[in-house]
């Protein structure tokens, strides 16, 4: 009997590990701590689709929601114009505009900053669903309502 009680023990544990363990997104932290992703963008926008694998792949839960006219989305949170990409996204409090890799998102939501977002602007080739040959450096620019905008994080190819 005690024997039982042990391997029961041992397979309850055996399970926990291996569950833990492929929850755990490839940016860190735990697939729970992470809040939905509410991305907006076109349906015939094969880049989007991907950046939204991307964030998939590093364990953000992804609601896609396909629409004809993104410039009135941008409008209505109010993406500087300077920063528009092809998608728009809510994470939690913040705005993450164009191609972002996850691990940026993730730092947001750690730090916290008093921010309204960050944004990739444009498409860069080598970001997050931009995959290319070519690559190029480009930054997360974060940006506050008033229009202030300051680079948040540097990739280089």
């Amino acid at each position: 009997m005690l024997r039982s009680a042990i391997s029961s023990i041992f397979v309850a544990l055996l399970l926990i590990a291996c569950s833990k363990s492929e929850s755990e997104p490839k940016s860190g932290g735990s697939v729970s701590d992470l809040p939905i992703v509410q991305v907006y963008k076109s349906p015939t926008c094969g880049c989007c689709s991907k950046w939204v694998a991307h964030l998939e792949a590093n364990g953000f839960k992804v609601e896609a929601t396909d629409v004809s006219d993104m410039s009135l989305v941008k409008r209505s949170y109010g993406i500087p114009g300077a920063l528009a990409s092809c998608h728009t996204a809510i994470v939690g409090d913040y705005l993450v505009e164009g191609h972002v890799p996850a691990e940026d998102i993730v730092q947001l939501l750690k730090q916290k900053p008093t921010i309204k977002g960050i944004a990739v602007p444009g498409m860069p080739i080598g970001s997050p669903g931009m995959e290319g040959s070519n690559p190029v450096a480009y930054d997360v620019v974060s940006f506050k309502a008033n229009g202030e905008t300051e680079v948040f994080s540097s990739h280089q190819p």
